[in-house]
């Protein structure tokens, strides 16, 4: 007799039944054993989730006997899902005696063993949390504003679920690809110096994809840059660098919720969906400790408003007056040295000939930083009439006193 579903399955099956869908169906071949077409292997990210999920649910309907053998096949093809391995090891005690807790079969353990247990318990519950409060059919986070043509694709991570969410975006703007589970800094989040091992919050971008043949174990199969600290960090003081979107060590599928020294990690075959999907330089990652989820056109307003402003600004500049255009930007305006440029031939041009000059924006990019009131990043191609080529700009404006100021503009790329 197996002595687990009116015990330590409730503390899961209560979650469950609530998720429905075939996205969380099981059956799925393992990584290690996957066939050698890559249109065939390109599909093993979630697996292993989804396939410990479904033994969840046959504990939760009293399937003790289907469960175990779920999971005796789920560690079988991932020995390394140390979850996995701790949910079997419950279901092989439950046959002699009642289980009450997950991990109750480990007994007696150190204080490092017992610290462990106690992070795959959190893991447990936040995978379980994730899947219960699932976000809205078609809605984003608030922090994706408007996504150009150039984003094909956006990031999202969610700290307080230990969330990663891959968005494509298309005509009728982003689009829910998969989400997965992630770990984020020992010392939580909302990095300010280097060495403090937090991730930052924030909005940032992928700025490169590190070659896995150059990086140690504990980044795992490959290892996404992103552009910590960005411009509105260095004017905020903040330091530090090497934030990266990696992978896990060969002998951890998953890390615990709070293990990285900054970075996010994900399960390799995770993020190796995520490598093969998104673009360098146009990819956004947004992180947050909680996002908040809304439907597409309730932003709608709110776009519009910041479009006008941005439009205002190309005509003071097209217009060729200095002092209009830079009413735009804040006292404390910085730039980098190609803006700073533009910025003082602007001012020497001031003329009847600078104002035929017309300017025209393209691939606008609106992504908003919902944790603080008035902050967008704007990034958009600049073409000015009678040049051959334009140029990528990236400006973050803040709200002050009720008015849009530039505090940083630069040429990305």
């Amino acid at each position: 007799m197996t002595h687990l579903p009116m015990a330590w399955a409730l503390c899961v099956a209560a979650f469950l039944l609530l998720v429905t869908g075939p996205a969380w169906s099981s059956g799925a071949k393992p990584r290690n054993q996957a066939p050698a077409d890559p249109a065939k292997s390109a599909n093993q990210d979630g697996k292993a989730e989804a396939r410990l999920v479904e033994v969840y649910r046959l504990i939760g309907t009293s399937n003790s006997h289907a469960a175990l053998s779920s999971a005796q096949a789920l560690v079988k093809d991932y020995p390394n899902f140390q979850l996995a391995q701790l949910v079997y090891g419950d279901l092989l005690t439950a046959h002699n005696r009642p289980v009450r807790a997950l991990g109750e079969f480990a007994g007696d353990l150190p204080p490092d063993a017992t610290s462990r247990l106690q992070e795959l318990r959190e893991e447990s519950r936040l995978r379980l949390l994730a899947l219960k409060e699932r976000p809205p059919k078609d809605a984003v986070p608030t922090q994706l504003l408007s996504l150009s043509p150039r984003n094909k694709h956006a990031i999202a991570v969610d700290v307080s679920r230990s969330r990663l969410y891959l968005f494509e975006n298309g005509a009728n703007g982003p689009r829910l690809l998969a989400d997965y589970y992630i770990s984020v800094g020992k010392a939580g989040v909302d990095k300010k110096i280097e060495g403090d091992q937090r991730t930052p919050l924030g909005i940032y971008f992928i700025t490169s994809n590190l070659d896995p043949k150059s990086l140690k174990d504990l980044y795992g199969s490959g290892a996404l840059p992103i552009n910590y600290p960005n411009a509105l960090d260095i004017r905020r003081g903040r330091s530090g660098s090497g934030i990266w979107l990696h992978g896990t060590p060969s002998n951890q599928f998953s890390r615990a919720p709070h293990a990285t020294d900054g970075c996010v990690a994900v399960a390799n075959p995770d993020l190796d969906r995520i490598i093969r999907t998104v673009e360098i330089r146009t990819t956004p990652v947004v992180i947050s400790r909680n996002l908040k989820w809304v439907a597409p056109q309730s932003m709608s307003l709110e776009k519009t408003r910041f479009e006008e402003v941005l439009q205002s600004w190309v005509k003071a500049k097209s217009a060729g007056e200095f002092v209009q255009f830079s009413g735009f930007y804040a006292e404390d305006f910085t730039a980098d040295e190609k803006t700073l440029a533009i910025h003082s031939t602007l001012k020497k041009t001031s003329s009847a000939a600078a104002r035929a000059r017309s300017i025209k924006l393209s691939d606008i990019s609106l992504l908003q930083w919902a944790e603080e009131s008035g902050l967008v990043v704007a990034t958009f191609g600049e073409v000015i009439a009678g040049e051959k080529s334009g140029r990528t700009i990236r400006q973050y404006w803040e709200r002050r006193k009720a008015q849009w100021k530039i505090v940083y503009e630069g040429v990305v790329g």
